[in-house]
């Protein structure tokens, strides 16, 4: 029996790959220099870097895509009559296990490309590879972009489909 692999499942196992690769070298730094790169004085120098050596581009695409799927799922929230998904997540504990996995599903290959052109662009820039920042830059530029889009998104569908006159309460 054939077993066909996912693009989602490709993608995930490379970042995985990349990022375990880089993890010895990352310790070995540590134990060289002594501090841990995401709370070290170089890590803040690095943004500028990052901001604007190669790949500063995704400081743009990276959000923008990030919207346009909040947007969608803030659609499809609005059309369920689920209220926004930041108070929900906030206030409806029940529904935070759904929600996660609703967002996760929505932006999983969007944050492994994210935290793959992070490991690219760490490789162009600095010749290393901080995993620790690797995963934190990639999330960071989609959560925020995506959770803001979706939740503003699904108050707008809301409020654009009211009858003139009618106010909702939460």
């Amino acid at each position: 029996m054939k077993r066909s692999i996912s693009k989602s499942s490709l993608l995930t196992a490379l970042v995985i790959v990349a990022l375990i690769a880089a993890t010895p070298f990352a310790v070995m730094e540590f134990f060289e220099r002594g501090e841990l790169y995401l709370l070290s004085h170089r890590f803040v120098d690095d943004l500028v870097a990052r901001i604007h050596g190669p790949g500063r581009l995704r400081f743009i695409f990276q959000p923008i895509a990030a919207i346009l799927l909040g947007a969608r799922d803030g659609m499809k929230d609005a059309q369920a009559g689920n209220p926004p998904f930041l108070w929900d997540l906030a206030f409806h504990r029940a529904h935070r296990a759904a929600l996660f996995r609703s967002a996760i599903a929505s932006v999983r290959d969007l944050v492994a490309i994210a935290i793959l052109l992070d490991i690219v662009a760490q490789l162009l820039i600095f010749r290393m590879v901080h995993p620790g920042a690797a995963l934190l830059f990639g999330p960071v530029l989609i959560a925020f972009p995506y959770a803001s889009s979706r939740a503003l998104t699904n108050r707008v569908v809301r409020w654009r489909s009211q009858p003139l006159g009618v106010t909702e309460v939460h």
